[in-house]
């Protein structure tokens, strides 16, 4: 089996799917679609960070793939529903970065809050320049947190932990974390925040969601955070708010259109602004997340194609079966309709199979069973159970 690693992933990804038996191939930066297409032929598992686009087309030309592991967060740039209407899983890591990115988060707050990108540019050109104008303890202010899943939940816990008061805005109905407030609308966070900071994921409705309207609404002297997803905010309407001195200071990770490969020029309205944060999207970036995610992402890569499991798959229904200790097993995926698992059973009942454990989940359009068997299986039961309505991939796994 093969497997190909984009993006730099930690080298704890490949020794744990080369521990597995899994022929590794690492390219440091991310591939365009062709290149891409062209590097697939043959390779089962495909890693990526947040550049790689997995499209359509992608996927239609790998015939081999059978995972996609996003290296992040992050699974926009996978077509997802595509991937798993041709049977391939697709995992990420949803928590194994939450701490990094919180802490640069609150490392932005305090920097903003105290304008000390301003001190150090003064005195690297020289100027001692000790004043306290502009500058406040963020014990006491309110962080206004838009999206309050995994980071901003626990970004909401520190901040408090610090003294400063917090209130939330998400479209899903999330449990409050220690005396933080919940908002009924963007509109009444963005009037009572000191500090917003964005913690959405990239879902295409999300796209351009903070722009000129939103900055508008934020309290005057006010500080913005994105760390969540470049395509979500208007930069140029940002860079105006920066300028007019309505909004005091940003701090962003990650922006609309980001460079390919290390090295590569970066370009951005915001370039060159006072009391402005730019960093290569980074939030992730420390060793501490990187080694955990890529221990992680590759264990749940090898857990699909060594025992079927798609426990956390962001795209198929999760199932998990204990690890078998004899015979075969049966992956099976298949459309969600009526009878499909009674159908599978009588033919493995017809052709003398003894099912010693299974299990079977459905989310959305799609059904996931697997089933553990008494003896050897061979291809001839796997066309069959292709044969069965409403079948989409079948495979022997182990």
């Amino acid at each position: 089996m093969k497997a190909l690693l984009l993006e730099n992933v930690h080298a704890l990804a490949r020794e744990t799917l080369e521990k597995a038996g899994v022929e590794v191939t690492t390219l440091r930066g991310a591939l365009d679609e062709d290149e891409l297409i062209g590097a697939l032929d043959g390779v089962e598992l495909l890693g990526i960070r947040s550049k790689t686009q997995v499209t359509a087309r992608v996927i239609d030309n790998a015939p081999s793939l059978l995972a996609i592991g996003a290296f992040c967060i992050g699974t926009n740039q996978i077509d997802l529903r595509h991937a798993a209407q041709a049977g391939v899983a697709a995992f990420n890591a949803p928590f194994s970065n939450t701490r990094s990115v919180v802490e640069l988060a609150l490392a932005e707050i305090i920097a903003l809050t105290r304008r000390l990108t301003e001190k150090d540019k003064a005195l690297h050109d020289g100027v001692w320049d000790k004043s306290a104008t502009g500058a406040h303890e963020v014990r006491g202010r309110t962080l206004g947190i838009v999206g309050y899943g995994n980071i901003g939940t626990q970004l909401s816990n520190v901040a408090e932990a610090l003294g400063m008061r917090v209130a939330f805005y998400d479209i899903a109905d999330r449990p409050i974390h220690g005396n933080a407030r919940r908002c009924n609308s963007l509109d009444e966070l963005l009037g009572i925040a000191d500090v917003v900071s964005l913690h959405v994921d990239g879902r295409p409705g999300n796209a351009g969601m903070f722009g000129e309207e939103q900055f508008a609404r934020m309290k005057p002297r006010s500080m913005f955070i994105n760390a969540s997803r470049g395509m979500v905010v208007d930069d140029v309407a940002l860079r105006a708010h920066i300028e007019s001195g309505h909004i005091a200071g940003a701090a962003l990770d990650v922006f609309p259109v980001e460079p390919k490969a290390q090295g590569d020029p970066f370009e951005s309205v915001l370039r060159g602004l006072d009391n402005v944060i730019l960093t290569p999207h980074v939030g992730a970036s420390t060793q501490e997340a990187q080694e955990e995610i890529g221990w992680f992402v590759a264990g749940k890569l090898v857990g699909y194609v060594r025992e079927g499991s798609t426990g956390l798959s962001v795209n198929l229904p999760n199932v998990q079966l204990a690890p078998r200790t004899s015979g075969a097993r049966l992956a099976f995926l298949h459309h969600n309709i009526p009878g499909v698992l009674a159908q599978l059973n009588a033919l493995l009942g017809e052709d003398g199979r003894n099912i010693t454990a299974q299990s079977l989940a459905t989310a959305g359009e799609y059904g996931y069973v697997l089933s553990d068997l008494e003896g050897p299986v061979g291809d001839d039961l796997v066309r069959a159970v292709l044969a069965l309505d409403g079948a989409m991939t079948a495979r022997i796994v182990g």
